[in-house]
């Protein structure tokens, strides 16, 4: 090779290596970017540290999102107080290798105020059981748009796991282990989903979906596992719900697998056109699947419902609460409050009660201690169908309000067995006080339509 090549060779490469030295002082300035993000340990943030590293987090929270860039967080534990959060924070973790620990330093762990697309992914947050103030969460987000929490994992928090208020987002495939209140609360949502969620061991409920006053919400919750959840403050059915909507209109609840609440499954409280369908339910203590007071439009259908107090109760027409269709849902094994064989003088041990504008079709109901299905109470029904349905081993098969003042009901095409009290039987509020209105010579009431029904047994 001569002396020109050589030489222009020479000048070649020399002349990339200068091209791509960069200055120590501008490395330092800008930090390393992985394919995951910014790496934290370029802010001075020490995974595995025994320190507080709140302040080094915050800068580089706040840093990585000037950048408009992801922070990631290497494997490692971080001990913290509270974080700010601002729109356009991302923080990424190794999942399962990635957790932040709270030292009690503020009244959450993670904090965002009005700000907007927001990630949380792969991270571990660990509350280590800190009292946090009241309507607290460990992660707590105030008015907020795109907020998404995915794949993370929430332990430990001493109030709610997430809070929301007015924000719209996804909580989408994160596991919720041992909350002192709710695991996931949202307050006047402005267009959420929470799915794929697995939750365990709350206090209060497992997910509510709340607004401060009746209006159209229309969060999506489906396919979450809920399971122990407990109404550790008491009351008469405001907690131990896995899943409770209040005053939230037009939410779906569909496709959840639920067991082990202290009261209901799915508790819809003065929420107009619910939607309770494909859920899988067992091992409740009070109504399974509920809507009541001031609502209009609920549809329950296609639901598993094995061991509750009651399966479905769509109630409160003195409140308001009317039109809903219940279909296709199987439900058994249902709990007495009273012996078995004694006439029932409440609800305990019912599969289905409803009280106005409603349809009951095509339902499955085996082992039911005191009903099968309820039209009414007391002068509180009015245009009740109840038709197409199976009732096996229930003490009364169907049961309807007969009371001065109730409504119609039509009762026909229904297969009936095993129902020693009656198979349909006349009611004054829980007491059955007519015999079995399909046998010859029982009375008639113009309020009641019975057309053919199958009765066995």
């Amino acid at each position: 090779m001569d002396f020109n090549r050589r030489h222009l060779i020479g000048v070649s490469v020399t002349g990339v290596a200068g091209a791509l030295a960069v200055a120590p002082d501008a490395a330092r300035a800008a930090p390393l970017t992985s394919a995951l993000g910014r790496d934290a340990a370029q802010y001075g943030v020490r995974p595995g540290s025994p320190d507080d590293q709140t302040r080094v987090l915050q800068h580089a929270i706040d840093e990585s999102t000037r950048a408009q860039a992801p922070l990631a967080l290497p494997p490692g534990v971080y001990r913290t107080g509270l974080l700010h959060l601002h729109s356009g924070t991302q923080l990424v973790g190794v999942r399962g290798a990635t957790k932040l620990v709270f030292n009690g330093g503020g009244a959450s762990m993670l904090l965002s105020e009005g700000e907007n697309n927001i990630g949380l992914a792969n991270i571990a947050l660990d509350g280590g059981g800190l009292p946090l103030p009241a309507r607290r969460g460990l992660v707590h987000c105030l008015g907020g748009r795109d907020i998404r929490i995915t794949d993370c994992e929430i332990m430990g928090s001493g109030g709610a796991g997430i809070w929301f208020e007015q924000v719209s987002g996804d909580v989408s495939g994160n596991i919720i282990t041992s909350t002192a209140s709710t695991a996931v609360v949202s307050f006047d949502a402005q267009g959420l989903i929470v799915s794929r969620n697995t939750i365990t061991g709350t206090n209060d409920n497992g997910i509510e979906i709340l607004r401060t006053a009746i209006g159209h919400d229309g969060t999506l919750v489906a396919d979450n596992r809920i399971e122990d959840i407990k109404a550790g403050p008491g009351g008469s059915g405001q907690y131990g719900n896995a899943i409770n909507a209040f005053r939230a209109g037009n939410v779906i609840v569909r496709g959840n697998r639920i067991r082990n609440c202290d009261y209901s499954a799915v508790r819809g409280n003065s929420a107009s056109n619910i939607q309770i369908t494909g859920n899988s339910v067992s091992d409740v203590r009070e109504v399974a699947l509920y809507s009541e007071f001031s609502f209009e439009g609920a549809v329950i259908a296609n639901n598993t419902v094995d061991g509750a107090a009651i399966g479905v109760s769509v109630c409160n027409f003195n409140e308001g609460g009317r039109l809903a269709v219940v279909q296709g849902n199987i439900i058994r094994n249902l709990l007495p409050k009273r012996p078995a064989g004694t006439a029932p003088d409440d609800d305990a041990g019912a599969g289905i009660y409803v009280e106005a504008d409603s349809s009951v079709t095509g339902n499955v109901i085996e082992n039911a201690p005191s009903f099968g299905i309820v039209a009414g109470w007391g002068e509180y029904l009015r245009d009740v169908v109840i038709s197409g349905n199976v009732i096996r081993k229930a003490f009364v098969g169907i049961g309807v309000s007969v009371t001065s003042g109730a409504g119609t009901a039509l009762v026909n095409t229904n297969m009936i067995s095993e129902a020693p009290r009656g198979a349909i039987v006349g009611l004054d509020h829980w007491r059955p006080v007519t015999p079995d209105l399909t046998s010859d010579g029982a009375p008639r009431f113009a309020q009641v339509v019975i057309g053919t029904n199958a009765v066995r047994g």
